[in-house]
């Protein structure tokens, strides 16, 4: 009589047959030796004189935002965004219902205090001719007297009134205070605005400059009337003269950035209302500081760093550092790398922790880290 075999044991030999490739395998990868990829590498420069740019936008030097002196209904719009309008043209109308209604009221208010007054002189004529034959006492003329100055201050009090509801009537009409173009609108027909709620922003004709943002860390070195020089995208190659004009005193909450305004000196510019543009700034950095190529930093979560490699492993390490105003080419380093150290200068978004990288300069020619000065 045979036995049968239990279907354990039938794949017990194939399932470890498996088990023993796989090791094999896994052992195979382990040993497989670790891709060493090329990484150009420089040390920190000193930071000379350096010439520092700004991107920003072209602004006009005088932009109001426009709104109404009385509340409303926005009835009409007359002009767009981008339109060009002259000085004291219609731009907007409110619905002026109700304020020609207080204008007639207070006209008629105005007349009747006028009629007032008509009757209260009259009246003082005639007890004034009464007192002089002696048919009426001196009290009865110091009535009609005290009357006819009553009626003259309720005209004036009218009149003032008449005044007021006559310019609320005008105030319901939105006119450009000068020349210029409407960069934005803020308010469409049929809306209900309040009283100074801005419904346009206008750029007057005039003087162009270029808004920009300074960082904190460097705004020590910006003072008013500092000479810049200004390249705008549309004229590459171009510089114009431009100087500071404007510098916030305090910082933006969100960016910690300082807004400034740079005026274009030279009118040959012909700069347009937003207008791409860059703003460079020659600055002299403190004693010591040194310098990085702008591809050796990278940021992550709002922090800079850089790869700082080890001369004898040749393996990267990860290292935060302080950084000043970015240059054209290159990045002051406040603080996190001392001279003489080795960093990654390009690619460095592919490298990891612990990483080991083959060490050449910029014509691929290996680099001795150790040996090096």
């Amino acid at each position: 009589m045979s036995r049968k075999t239990s279907p354990s044991r039938r794949f017990m030999v194939p399932a470890l047959l498996a088990t023993v490739l796989l090791l094999s395998a896994c052992g195979e990868q382990a040993d497989a030796p670790e891709m060493i990829r090329p990484a150009i590498v420089v040390q920190p420069d000193s930071a000379g004189m350096r010439l520092t740019a700004f991107s920003g936008e072209v602004r006009a030097q005088r932009e109001p935002q426009l709104a109404f002196r009385i509340g409303g209904k926005l009835a009409k719009r007359h002009v767009d965004a981008g339109d060009r309008v002259k000085a004291n043209q219609p731009l907007a109308e409110l619905d002026a219902d109700d304020v020609r209604l207080q204008l007639d009221v207070a006209r008629a208010g105005l007349h009747a205090a006028e009629a007032d007054l008509k009757l209260a002189a009259s009246e003082r004529e005639r007890y004034q001719s009464l007192l002089q034959r002696g048919l009426v006492g001196q009290s009865q003329f110091d009535a009609r007297e005290n009357a006819w100055r009553l009626a003259q201050s309720r005209v004036q009090q009218a009149r003032g009134q008449f005044d007021v509801a006559k310019n609320q009537a005008e105030y319901a009409v939105l006119r450009a205070p000068a020349a210029g173009v409407i960069v934005s609108r803020l308010a469409e027909a049929g809306q209900v605005v309040a009283a100074g709620q801005p419904v346009f922003v206008m750029a007057e004709d005039g003087e162009r400059e270029v808004a920009i943002s300074l960082p904190e860390q460097d705004i020590d070195q910006f003072k008013l009337g500092q000479p810049m020089v200004i390249e705008l995208w549309s004229k590459q190659g171009k510089r114009y003269p431009g100087k500071l004009r404007e510098l916030s005193a305090a910082a933006d909450p969100l960016s910690r950035t300082y807004a400034a305004r740079v005026s274009l000196e030279d009118p040959a510019a012909a700069a347009e209302l937003g207008q791409s543009a860059r703003v460079y700034v020659g600055n002299t950095p403190t004693e010591g500081q040194l310098s990085l190529p702008l591809s050796a930093v990278t940021a992550e979560q709002g922090q800079a760093y850089v790869w700082v490699v080890d001369p004898q492993s040749h393996k990267v390490q990860r290292r935060d550092v302080r950084t000043g105003a970015y240059g054209e080419s290159s990045v002051p380093i406040l603080d996190g790398v001392e001279p003489g150290e080795w960093v990654v200068a390009a690619g460095v978004h592919m490298l990891r922790a612990g990483q080991k990288i083959r060490p050449i300069d910029g014509d691929n020619r290996r680099v001795n880290l150790a040996a090096a000065p």
